[in-house]
């Protein structure tokens, strides 16, 4: 990524100024940090790049941030990209647009319309916010060309993001991610943004709006993933009750259109987070990893006595869930602690019934907790790791889906992405909700909690515990001290840690263990612990994966702050 020098950043922000297609109310913005040399320079040292997840910045005017030009420029590349590998067969290009309920998120999507119209692209809108999931299983049912999704997940309200899908319904992997980022770069001024206004685009059929079906089928296909709806019906669960938060963003209609038609009866709904907002008023940030973005649903739950509450981010890939133990206290279940309990009650259930296939995988990611894979392999299923990002698990899926050499169960990661089914590309929070909440009220009619279920399997499988610690890091100085921490612990690597010998370093810098290349760094410890370090591709982070296993809860909490402990302080310390 090329990075300008000051004097540079300062002449991309006169050209703006000066340029004629940008804007007044942009212009504006601009002239309110005249002067001010590092807010110039953090917007316009950069072009916006893509990541894990596309693009994804902050909302505002300049080059470094996310606004109608970037993704004009974007959407053009793309454009570029998809006209010269030609379509799907002889039809004309397509591709599908959804988006979620941030600030900007409607106008963003219509912009990114008319770009494509304007290049002879029919693009194919929903009428009002999606779930990601479900613009994944309509790039597929429409057989469409591509996907955009105008998201940034669960980060804070200041950011968006630009999301791209390939004809399978999945995020591009880097091969196709860097043609297109070549075709954007190769954009070299606004003037080459081709766009049509939307009453003609309208008229020649290149922007058409989607219908009620399109839900309809995303939903009746998720459902058709339950494996105890006549259960659930029942009477004997008349009395189970479930409280559910949206967080102000898009899962709100699919995951309760789902609930109900699998035979949820008692389906509560935090009100106070139920409706769309931009600013996710109601939560420091609408992430479901976060306690906190449950406290509402949690007071909730203590009035209906629910036996779960489940939640969704703003673009409903990732759920969360908290559930009742024994002493009626809700206590969180992690991104792991879900997927083990997923992946130990759909392997089960398909077991019950026979329909468990001998050449079933369950596809995971490297930093995911090995958990889950030792309760597949115990079923005889096969385990798969991957890079971090559902695209290399969906990858993985479209793979065996023309092979035929495996049958797809379940792909997950520890940040909360679940799927099963083979009907979507990326991780479906609607689905997920759907499943841990059909998994609560299974156990329910057998006596057990989801936590009764859970200590089964760690007296079984051993005392698995994982965590996750972030350091935020902004700006050139970030990406900079990002870097400073990566090469000391790449060229420095430790031998011990806490007394305990590191067994192995493995590097993915130059691709491991058939993987493609990337920056992250795995430490394996002869005890059966490991950390994990890797820059976050979707926001200014640096994130450090922790996991052990030990004899008891305790000795693994104990073993986890002491490794923690030893490895942040050398992470901290370098500056």
């Amino acid at each position: 990524m090329t990075q300008l020098t000051l004097e540079q950043a300062m002449a991309r922000f006169e050209e703006w100024m000066n340029d004629p297609l940008i804007d007044d109310a942009t212009k504006e913005e601009l002239r309110g940090i005249a002067g001010q040399e590092k807010e110039i320079v953090d917007r316009f040292y950069r072009e916006l790049a893509f990541g894990t997840g596309g693009l994804r910045g902050v909302m505002g005017a300049g080059t470094n941030r996310l606004n109608a030009y970037t993704v004009g420029k974007a959407t053009q590349g793309l454009a570029d990209w998809l006209l010269a590998r030609g379509g799907v067969g002889s039809k004309p290009l397509s591709v599908v647009i959804a988006h979620d309920s941030r600030n900007l998120s409607p106008e963003f999507a219509l912009d990114t319309a008319l770009v494509l119209a304007g290049n002879g692209i029919r693009a194919c809108l929903f009428h009002s916010l999606r779930p990601t999931p479900q613009l994944s299983y309509a790039v597929r049912a429409l057989q469409a060309d591509g996907g955009i999704v105008i998201t940034a997940s669960h980060n804070p309200p200041e950011y968006n993001g630009y999301k791209v899908y390939g004809s399978d319904g999945c995020q591009l992997v880097p091969e196709d991610a860097n043609g297109v980022i070549a075709a954007i770069g190769a954009v070299a001024g606004l003037d080459q943004v081709k766009r049509m206004n939307r009453e003609s685009a309208e008229q020649q059929g290149l922007h058409i709006w989607l219908d009620e079906s399109a839900d309809r089928d995303y939903v009746e296909t998720v459902a058709a993933q339950s494996l105890n709806s006549d259960l659930i019906g029942s009477d004997a669960l008349k009395d189970f009750h479930v409280v559910f938060t949206p967080l102000h963003g898009s899962g709100n209609m699919p995951v309760r259109e789902v609930l109900k038609a699998v035979g949820f009866h008692h389906v509560h709904i935090v009100e106070e987070q139920e409706q769309p907002d931009g600013y996710f008023s109601t939560v420091k940030s609408p992430n479901p990893e976060e306690r906190e973005a449950f406290a509402m649903a949690i007071d909730l739950a203590k009035e209906v006595n629910a036996d779960i509450i489940i939640g969704t981010d703003p673009d409903a890939d990732r759920m969360g869930a908290v559930a009742r133990n024994r002493d009626g206290e809700y206590i969180p279940l992690s991104g792991n602690q879900s997927g083990a309990i997923i992946v130990h009650y759909l392997l089960s259930q398909l077991q019950e019934r026979g329909a468990l296939p001998d050449n079933g995988v369950v596809i995971k990611t490297i930093v995911t907790s090995e958990m889950g894979g030792d309760i597949a392999r115990a079923y005889g299923a096969d385990v798969e790791n991957t890079l971090t990002g559902f695209k290399y698990i969906g990858e993985k899926m479209t793979r065996y889906e023309k092979t035929g050499e495996k049958s797809f169960l379940f792909g997950y990661e520890e940040s909360y992405g679940y799927l099963t089914g083979t009907y979507a590309r990326d991780k479906d929070a609607v689905v997920a909700a759907m499943l841990i909440c059909e998994a609560a009220a299974y156990y329910s009619s057998k006596g057990k909690t989801l936590h009764d279920v859970l200590h089964e399997l760690y007296e079984r499988f051993g005392f698995y515990m994982e965590a996750l610690e972030s350091r935020t890091l902004k700006g050139i100085d970030g990406i900079a001290q990002i870097g400073s921490i990566m090469e000391d612990w790449r060229t420095g690597a430790p031998t011990e840690i806490n007394g305990v010998k590191v067994k192995e370093m493995q590097d993915y810098a130059g691709g491991l263990n058939g993987l493609r290349p990337e920056n992250v760094l795995k430490f394996m410890l002869e005890d059966g612990s490991w950390f994990c370090l890797r820059p976050s591709g979707t926001e200014p982070k640096i994130k450090v994966y922790f996991a052990v296993k030990r004899e008891s809860a305790e000795a693994s909490a104990e073993a986890m702050q002491q490794l923690k402990a030893a490895v942040m302080s050398r992470v901290d310390g370098i500056s």
